[in-house]
Protein backbone atom coordinates (compact mmCIF):
# COMPACT_ATOMS: atom_id res chain seq x y z
CA UNK A 1 0.00 0.00 0.00
CA UNK A 2 3.29 2.42 -0.59
CA UNK A 3 2.11 4.45 -3.53
CA UNK A 4 6.06 6.05 -4.39
CA UNK A 5 4.88 9.46 -6.52
CA UNK A 6 1.55 9.13 -6.21
CA UNK A 7 0.19 12.66 -5.93
CA UNK A 8 -2.33 14.27 -3.07
CA UNK A 9 -5.23 14.79 -5.66
CA UNK A 10 -4.40 11.40 -7.44
CA UNK A 11 -4.54 9.88 -4.34
CA UNK A 12 -7.83 11.29 -3.31
CA UNK A 13 -9.46 10.31 -6.91
CA UNK A 14 -8.55 5.93 -5.92
CA UNK A 15 -9.81 6.02 -2.69
CA UNK A 16 -13.15 7.85 -3.29
CA UNK A 17 -13.81 6.18 -6.50
CA UNK A 18 -12.58 2.74 -5.44
CA UNK A 19 -12.17 2.67 -1.46
CA UNK A 20 -14.18 2.68 1.28
CA UNK A 21 -15.02 4.30 4.79
CA UNK A 22 -10.98 3.45 6.37
CA UNK A 23 -9.16 2.84 3.27
CA UNK A 24 -5.95 4.31 3.11
CA UNK A 25 -2.51 4.43 1.40
CA UNK A 26 0.76 5.56 1.88
CA UNK A 27 2.98 8.21 -0.10
CA UNK A 28 5.94 10.50 -0.92
CA UNK A 29 4.63 13.98 0.68
CA UNK A 30 4.66 17.13 -1.91
CA UNK A 31 6.15 19.45 0.62
CA UNK A 32 9.54 17.81 1.78
CA UNK A 33 11.81 15.07 1.06
CA UNK A 34 11.99 13.88 4.53
CA UNK A 35 7.83 13.59 4.46
CA UNK A 36 5.48 10.89 3.73
CA UNK A 37 1.68 11.36 3.51
CA UNK A 38 -0.94 8.82 4.68
CA UNK A 39 -3.82 9.69 2.92
CA UNK A 40 -7.08 8.38 4.46
CA UNK A 41 -10.53 7.68 3.14
CA UNK A 42 -13.35 8.50 5.66
CA UNK A 43 -17.11 8.84 4.98
CA UNK A 44 -17.09 10.85 1.75
CA UNK A 45 -13.97 12.82 2.14
CA UNK A 46 -9.81 11.89 2.46
CA UNK A 47 -7.86 13.38 4.74
CA UNK A 48 -3.99 13.62 4.90
CA UNK A 49 -1.60 12.73 7.73
CA UNK A 50 2.11 13.50 7.64
CA UNK A 51 4.42 10.70 8.61
CA UNK A 52 7.99 11.85 9.23
CA UNK A 53 11.67 10.02 8.34
CA UNK A 54 14.25 11.40 10.55
CA UNK A 55 16.90 9.18 9.12
CA UNK A 56 17.14 6.73 11.91
CA UNK A 57 13.33 6.62 12.65
CA UNK A 58 9.60 7.17 11.58
CA UNK A 59 7.49 9.52 13.01
CA UNK A 60 3.47 9.29 13.30
CA UNK A 61 1.85 11.85 16.06
CA UNK A 62 3.21 10.69 19.10
CA UNK A 63 4.50 7.52 17.78
CA UNK A 64 8.11 7.06 16.44
CA UNK A 65 8.98 3.66 14.72
CA UNK A 66 12.80 2.24 14.18
CA UNK A 67 11.25 0.45 10.61
CA UNK A 68 8.92 0.90 7.94
CA UNK A 69 8.53 -2.75 8.68
CA UNK A 70 7.64 -1.50 12.23
CA UNK A 71 5.43 1.38 10.82
CA UNK A 72 3.44 -1.34 8.31
CA UNK A 73 2.76 -3.67 11.77
CA UNK A 74 1.53 -0.76 13.36
CA UNK A 75 -1.22 -0.06 10.68
CA UNK A 76 -1.98 -3.97 10.26
CA UNK A 77 -3.36 -3.20 13.55
CA UNK A 78 -6.10 -1.45 12.82
CA UNK A 79 -4.77 1.95 14.74
CA UNK A 80 -7.75 4.82 15.32
CA UNK A 81 -6.56 8.47 13.71
CA UNK A 82 -8.03 11.53 15.66
CA UNK A 83 -7.28 15.06 13.81
CA UNK A 84 -6.85 18.46 14.71
CA UNK A 85 -10.82 18.69 13.69
CA UNK A 86 -11.61 16.22 16.20
CA UNK A 87 -12.26 13.63 13.38
CA UNK A 88 -11.75 9.92 14.03
CA UNK A 89 -10.91 7.39 11.45
CA UNK A 90 -10.14 3.48 12.04
CA UNK A 91 -7.60 2.45 9.05
CA UNK A 92 -9.33 -0.68 8.01
CA UNK A 93 -8.43 -1.71 4.71
CA UNK A 94 -4.74 -0.51 3.20
CA UNK A 95 -4.97 0.03 -0.55
CA UNK A 96 -2.88 -2.10 -2.34
CA UNK A 97 -0.67 -0.75 -5.07
CA UNK A 98 -0.59 -3.91 -7.77
CA UNK A 99 -4.67 -3.63 -8.24
CA UNK A 100 -6.24 -6.26 -10.76
CA UNK A 101 -8.53 -4.40 -13.21
CA UNK A 102 -11.75 -6.03 -14.34
CA UNK A 103 -11.60 -6.48 -18.06
CA UNK A 104 -14.76 -4.72 -18.61
CA UNK A 105 -14.18 -2.90 -22.28
CA UNK A 106 -16.48 -3.18 -25.00
CA UNK A 107 -16.67 -3.32 -28.49
CA UNK A 108 -17.75 -0.85 -30.96
CA UNK A 109 -20.76 -1.55 -32.51
CA UNK A 110 -21.32 1.69 -34.29
CA UNK A 111 -19.32 5.25 -34.29
CA UNK A 112 -20.06 8.54 -35.31
CA UNK A 113 -19.50 12.23 -34.84
CA UNK A 114 -22.34 14.66 -34.17
CA UNK A 115 -22.45 17.62 -35.89
CA UNK A 116 -22.63 20.47 -33.42
CA UNK A 117 -20.38 23.18 -35.26
CA UNK A 118 -17.50 23.08 -32.98
CA UNK A 119 -13.50 22.56 -33.65
CA UNK A 120 -10.52 21.33 -31.92
CA UNK A 121 -10.12 25.03 -29.86
CA UNK A 122 -13.24 24.07 -28.42
CA UNK A 123 -11.94 20.91 -26.72
CA UNK A 124 -10.80 22.48 -23.29
CA UNK A 125 -10.10 20.19 -20.66
CA UNK A 126 -12.53 21.65 -17.54
CA UNK A 127 -12.04 18.67 -15.30
CA UNK A 128 -12.99 19.83 -11.71
CA UNK A 129 -10.61 19.82 -9.02
CA UNK A 130 -10.94 16.54 -6.73
CA UNK A 131 -10.46 18.63 -3.07
CA UNK A 132 -13.47 17.95 -1.16
CA UNK A 133 -14.35 18.53 2.60
CA UNK A 134 -17.29 18.22 4.59
CA UNK A 135 -18.55 19.03 8.54
CA UNK A 136 -20.47 20.89 10.63
CA UNK A 137 -20.51 24.89 10.67
CA UNK A 138 -23.12 27.20 12.18
CA UNK A 139 -24.73 29.35 9.87
CA UNK A 140 -26.31 32.42 9.84
CA UNK A 141 -29.88 33.08 8.76
CA UNK A 142 -30.88 35.01 5.52
CA UNK A 143 -33.90 37.53 7.05
CA UNK A 144 -33.94 36.10 10.86
CA UNK A 145 -29.94 36.66 11.80
CA UNK A 146 -30.24 34.07 13.81
CA UNK A 147 -27.47 30.78 13.52
CA UNK A 148 -27.78 27.32 12.83
CA UNK A 149 -25.93 24.47 12.65
CA UNK A 150 -25.82 23.14 9.10
CA UNK A 151 -23.94 19.81 7.75
CA UNK A 152 -21.79 21.45 4.58
CA UNK A 153 -20.29 19.35 1.78
CA UNK A 154 -17.80 20.46 -0.60
CA UNK A 155 -17.41 18.51 -4.12
CA UNK A 156 -16.31 19.75 -6.82
CA UNK A 157 -17.33 23.48 -7.45
CA UNK A 158 -20.36 23.43 -5.22
CA UNK A 159 -20.68 23.79 -1.42
CA UNK A 160 -24.12 22.22 -0.52
CA UNK A 161 -25.37 22.58 3.10
CA UNK A 162 -27.91 20.34 4.69
CA UNK A 163 -30.29 20.13 7.59
CA UNK A 164 -27.89 17.58 9.39
CA UNK A 165 -26.18 14.60 8.73
CA UNK A 166 -28.40 12.40 7.57
CA UNK A 167 -30.33 14.61 5.38
CA UNK A 168 -30.37 13.34 1.76
CA UNK A 169 -31.67 16.65 0.19
CA UNK A 170 -29.92 20.02 0.76
CA UNK A 171 -31.30 23.25 1.61
CA UNK A 172 -29.45 24.91 -1.46
CA UNK A 173 -26.24 24.30 -3.47
CA UNK A 174 -23.84 27.39 -3.80
CA UNK A 175 -22.23 27.53 -7.16
CA UNK A 176 -18.34 28.50 -6.62
CA UNK A 177 -17.90 29.88 -10.28
CA UNK A 178 -20.08 32.69 -8.67
CA UNK A 179 -18.63 33.16 -5.60
CA UNK A 180 -15.63 36.15 -5.52
CA UNK A 181 -13.92 36.30 -1.87
CA UNK A 182 -14.02 33.44 1.16
CA UNK A 183 -12.09 35.74 4.17
CA UNK A 184 -12.17 35.50 7.84
CA UNK A 185 -15.00 37.67 9.49
CA UNK A 186 -14.77 39.82 12.26
CA UNK A 187 -17.86 42.01 12.27
CA UNK A 188 -20.15 38.72 14.02
CA UNK A 189 -20.45 38.29 17.92
CA UNK A 190 -18.90 35.00 17.69
CA UNK A 191 -15.51 33.79 16.99
CA UNK A 192 -13.89 31.30 14.20
CA UNK A 193 -16.49 33.06 11.78
CA UNK A 194 -15.35 33.43 7.65
CA UNK A 195 -17.36 34.80 4.79
CA UNK A 196 -18.38 33.75 1.45
CA UNK A 197 -19.21 36.72 -1.37
CA UNK A 198 -21.89 36.19 -3.85
CA UNK A 199 -23.62 38.90 -6.10
CA UNK A 200 -26.66 38.55 -4.25
CA UNK A 201 -26.15 37.51 -0.69
CA UNK A 202 -22.69 37.21 1.49
CA UNK A 203 -22.90 33.54 3.48
CA UNK A 204 -21.49 33.94 7.35
CA UNK A 205 -20.38 30.86 8.81
CA UNK A 206 -18.57 29.62 12.19
CA UNK A 207 -16.66 26.79 12.92
CA UNK A 208 -16.05 25.20 15.91
CA UNK A 209 -12.34 25.50 16.32
CA UNK A 210 -9.77 28.24 14.57
CA UNK A 211 -8.09 25.34 12.93
CA UNK A 212 -11.11 23.87 10.94
CA UNK A 213 -12.22 27.74 9.85
CA UNK A 214 -8.53 28.08 8.53
CA UNK A 215 -9.20 24.33 6.90
CA UNK A 216 -12.05 25.87 4.85
CA UNK A 217 -11.01 29.12 4.03
CA UNK A 218 -7.82 27.44 2.40
CA UNK A 219 -9.64 24.78 0.42
CA UNK A 220 -12.52 27.05 -0.67
CA UNK A 221 -9.48 29.66 -1.72
CA UNK A 222 -7.86 27.20 -3.28
CA UNK A 223 -11.15 25.86 -4.95
CA UNK A 224 -11.44 29.99 -6.30
CA UNK A 225 -8.01 30.29 -7.46
CA UNK A 226 -8.69 26.89 -9.75
CA UNK A 227 -11.75 28.28 -11.23
CA UNK A 228 -10.19 31.47 -11.87
CA UNK A 229 -7.17 29.81 -13.46
CA UNK A 230 -9.53 27.28 -15.55
CA UNK A 231 -11.51 30.75 -16.60
CA UNK A 232 -8.19 32.62 -17.60
CA UNK A 233 -7.21 29.74 -19.67
CA UNK A 234 -9.98 29.19 -21.57
CA UNK A 235 -10.38 33.04 -22.62
CA UNK A 236 -6.72 32.40 -23.47
CA UNK A 237 -7.57 29.76 -25.60
CA UNK A 238 -10.52 31.21 -27.13
CA UNK A 239 -8.83 34.72 -27.70
CA UNK A 240 -5.47 32.59 -29.92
Amino acid sequence: WYHDNLTRHAAEALLLSNGQDGSYLLRKSNEREDLYSLSVRGKDSVKHFHVEHTGTSFKFGFNEFSSLKELVMHFANQPLIGSETGTLIVLKHPYPRQVEEPSIYESVRVHTAMQTGKTESDLVPNAPSLGTKEGYLIKQGKIVKNWKTRWFTLHRNELKYFKDQTATEPIRALDLTECSAVQFDYSQERVNCFCLVFPLRTYYLCAKTGIEADEWIKILRWKLSQIRKQLEERNATLSS
